[in-house]
């Protein structure tokens, strides 16, 4: 993982458009990113919010290649809370890419940032981000009903969310194993 920066903008890009039909299925905002400066536009605003401790998004890698992203959507200080988004190309897929890169996150959440509590909200039909989250420990908290637009329909998304102390527990219990 890696700090998404200007200088990535090019890449990100194509990967986006390679993958657009694939990612179209779930993520909403594929069509506001027709270019490499719409990329750069999103990466300019991703690092606006991390210079003002307010989310981030982060490069994932495999051997190298751009294969997806992930971070921190925004940060809720007075609550200590944050919501994690990712998304991977279908190719990166089943390998553990994305669940090792959100442990990692999630060590940083809720170690250096301390905050006490992270959510994750997939779409229901989404099989592989819900996976995620619940090979992770996350707790199923309820359905946010018609909660996202999807270019011509609406998608229930489920809420999924660790606690800092769940969290602690979980990489104590590994560490054991």
């Amino acid at each position: 993982m890696e700090l998404l920066e200007e200088h990535h903008a090019e890449e990100l890009f194509g990967v986006v458009d390679a993958n657009r039909a694939y990612l179209r299925q779930w993520l909403p905002w594929l069509d506001t990113n027709r270019c490499a400066e719409d990329t750069r536009t999103f990466i300019r605003t991703s690092l606006q919010q991390f210079s003002v401790h307010n989310g981030f998004a982060c490069a994932l890698r495999d051997h190298g290649r751009l294969v997806g992203a992930l971070g921190l959507h925004k940060i809720d200080w007075p609550n200590r809370a944050t919501s994690i988004g990712y998304w991977v190309t279908e190719r990166a897929q089943g390998r553990g890419l994305v669940t090792r890169a959100c442990a990692v996150l999630l060590d940083h959440v809720f170690g250096e940032l301390g905050l006490n509590r992270a959510e994750i909200a997939c779409a229901t039909g989404n099989q592989r981000s819900c996976a995620i989250a619940e090979r992770l420990g996350f707790t199923r908290e309820g359905l946010r009903r018609d909660a996202e637009w999807l270019y011509d329909h609406y998608v229930d998304l489920v809420i999924y969310s660790v606690l800092a102390s769940e969290w602690r527990a979980r990489r104590a219990q590994e560490s054991r194993t």
